[in-house]
C-alpha cells in the first residue's frame, strides 16, 4: 500500500514544464548571442573549453533533484502492518448504564454526558491497559470488545445515547455477566469491571452476580452517578419531564445503598460522581494499585513514513550538480567523460 501524507504538494510538479521551457530558453538565447559574434563553429574553436553536454548534465541533475524533492515534501508512506506489542497492563471492562434516568441533569450537563466524559479523560490516561464497552439498560450489549485502541474506544464513547438499547430498566447484572465473559483467557492479567450507573436496578439481582465476579478475581468498581436527592428526566426535544401513569413527574435518585453493595460484593470500591473530578482521580489510583501483567497488544501501524531515501538522492544530486562546471576542466581535458 502506498500513499502520500501531504498530496496537496504535488501540485509543486506543475513547475517543471516551466524549468525545461526556461532551459530551452536560455540555450535558445546562447546560439543566437553566439551568432552575433560569427560563424558558430569558428566560435566554437574560439571557446574550446565550452561544453554543451556539461550544461544539460547539470540542467539534468538540478530536474531530477527538485522532481525528487517534491516527492519528499509530500511525505511517501509505504505499507501497513499489525505488531505484537507486549505490555504491562490490566484489562477494564466499562459497563455504562443507558437507561432514560441518565439524561437527569442533577449532574451537569446530564448524568449520561458527565460519565463520558469522565471515561474519555480516564482514557486519555491508559497507555498499556486494555478498555472494552458495554452499554444496558434493560438489557446488555458490547458496543467495543477489549481493545487497546483507545481512537476507536473514545470514537464508540461519543456516540452513545439511551436509544441504543431499546428495552428500558437497569439490567446492572445482565451487564456484569456480560462484562466478565468479554475478558481475553489470560489468567494472569489483573480484570476489573468498572459499573457506571445511577444504582436503580430493577431487573436482576446485581450483587450476587458482583460476587461471582469476585470469586473469579475480577473486581467489581462503581462510579454512582447523580445525587441522592434526585432529579426529574427531561424529554428529549421538549420542556417537559417524563411521568408517570399517574400523570406525575419521575424522580429519579442516586441509590448509593444498591452501588455500596455491588463493590461490596465484587470487591471493589465505590465512588459518588459529581461536578469535580473526585471520582475520576479515585478511580486512576485504584486501576494503578492493581497488579499490571505482561498483555499482548495488537498495535496497527497504518503507514511508515518512507522520505529518508528520496531525502538523500537529492542531496547527492545537488552536490553532484555543484561540483560539474559548465565548462570543461583544463585539468581533466584530456578525460573524455562528456564528449
Amino acid at each position: 500500500m502506498f500513499r502520500f501524507a501531504n498530496p496537496e504538494f504535488l501540485y509543486l510538479l506543475s513547475v517543471l514544464p516551466v524549468l525545461i521551457l526556461f532551459f530551452i530558453f536560455t540555450v535558445i538565447s546562447g546560439r543566437k548571442a553566439i551568432r552575433k559574434f560569427g560563424d558558430p563553429e569558428l566560435v566554437r574553436q574560439l571557446m574550446p573549453e565550452a561544453s554543451p553536454k556539461r550544461q544539460r548534465l547539470k540542467f539534468g541533475l538540478l530536474f531530477v533533484a527538485v522532481t525528487t524533492l517534491v516527492f519528499v515534501i509530500a511525505g511517501p508512506q509505504f505499507g501497513s502492518r499489525i505488531e505484537t506489542v507486549r505490555r504491562q497492563g490490566v484489562e477494564i471492562m466499562v459497563c455504562l448504564d443507558v437507561s432514560n434516568s441518565m439524561m437527569a441533569e442533577d449532574i451537569k450537563p446530564n448524568r449520561l454526558e458527565k460519565a463520558k466524559q469522565m471515561l474519555a479523560r480516564m482514557t486519555d490516561g491508559f497507555s498499556d491497559d486494555k478498555v472494552g464497552l458495554i452499554v444496558f439498560a434493560g438489557d446488555a450489549f458490547t458496543q467495543l470488545p477489549i481493545t487497546s485502541d483507545y481512537i476507536s474506544a473514545k470514537m464508540f464513547l461519543s456516540s452513545i445515547n439511551p436509544s441504543m438499547v431499546s428495552s428500558q430498566g437497569t439490567a446492572i447484572g445482565a451487564a456484569i455477566s456480560l462484562a466478565m465473559r468479554s475478558f481475553t483467557p489470560d489468567e494472569k492479567a489483573g480484570k476489573t469491571v468498572l459499573l457506571i450507573t445511577d444504582g436503580e436496578n430493577h431487573e436482576d439481582d446485581a450483587v450476587k452476580v458482583a460476587a461471582s465476579a469476585a470469586e473469579k478475581n475480577i473486581t467489581v468498581n462503581v462510579v454512582g452517578i447523580g445525587l441522592p436527592q434526585g432529579a426529574p428526566i427531561p424529554l428529549d426535544g421538549t420542556s417537559n419531564f417524563m411521568k408517570d401513569a399517574g400523570g406525575n413527574v419521575v424522580v429519579t435518585q442516586l441509590n448509593e445503598q444498591m452501588c455500596r453493595e455491588i463493590a461490596a460484593a465484587g470487591k471493589g470500591i465505590y465512588v459518588r460522581a459529581d461536578n469535580t473530578n473526585s471520582a475520576l482521580r479515585t478511580l486512576q489510583s485504584e486501576i494503578n494499585k492493581m497488579d499490571k501483567s505482561e498483555i499482548d497488544s495488537k498495535v496497527y501501524s497504518e503507514y511508515d513514513e518512507q522520505f529518508q531515501l528520496p531525502a538523500w538522492i537529492v542531496l547527492v544530486l545537488l552536490i553532484l550538480e555543484f561540483l560539474v562546471m559548465e565548462r570543461k576542466n583544463r585539468i581533466f581535458q584530456k578525460v573524455k567523460l562528456f564528449s
